[in-house]
């Protein structure tokens, strides 16, 4: 009788729900602190290493089900997985916080903007300012996509490490 193989879907699943929460609660602290206007390197980088130890604790808990096996392959549909529905609660948390909870979202954003936009160009003029903002404002859905793309890319890149790190291929016998 053939042992049966853990899934990959179910790690990615239950690990990326994990993930996205602790995305989310970061995202409420971010919130609560007036701090998610901003984009800083620490935030990043933070987010990050988030992902990349729930990755690693997702593709080393896949290793201990399959039998103390684990190919490349899994660990990056694992990775993946993990990525993906941690960006499509995040994503959803993002929708919601700019949609419902704070509409003004994008004008304090550019609002908070412009001082550096004016610096940087000092021969912009009001008018070309408000056109650029109508037209990042009109282009704010690319955000979606985009993000989904690049945490998909970051999962299967964090996937690659830990499957590489992890990997442990079964006998030919």
């Amino acid at each position: 009788m053939e042992e049966q193989q853990a899934k990959t879907g179910k790690f990615a699943l239950n690990y990326g729900l994990l993930s996205g929460l602790i995305s989310v609660v970061f995202g409420v602290m971010l919130y609560t602190q007036k701090m998610h206007y901003e984009t800083s390197t620490a935030v990043i980088v933070i987010s990050i290493v988030i992902l990349a130890a729930i990755v690693f604790f997702a593709v080393n808990a896949f290793k201990k089900a399959n039998g103390g096996f684990l190919t490349i392959s899994q660990a990056l549909k694992v990775g993946v997985g993990v990525a993906l529905v941690a960006a499509i609660i995040s994503l959803v948390y993002q929708f919601v916080l700019t949609n419902f909870i704070e509409p003004d979202f994008m004008d304090k954003v550019m609002e908070m903007a412009k001082p550096k936009a004016m610096a940087n160009n000092p021969n912009m003029t009001e008018e070309q300012w408000e056109q650029g903002v109508e037209m990042q404002k009109s282009f704010a859905w690319i955000q979606y996509p985009v993000l989904l793309i690049m945490n998909s890319v970051l999962g299967l890149i964090l996937g690659l490490i830990s499957g590489l790190i992890l990997k442990k291929s079964q006998p030919e016998y």
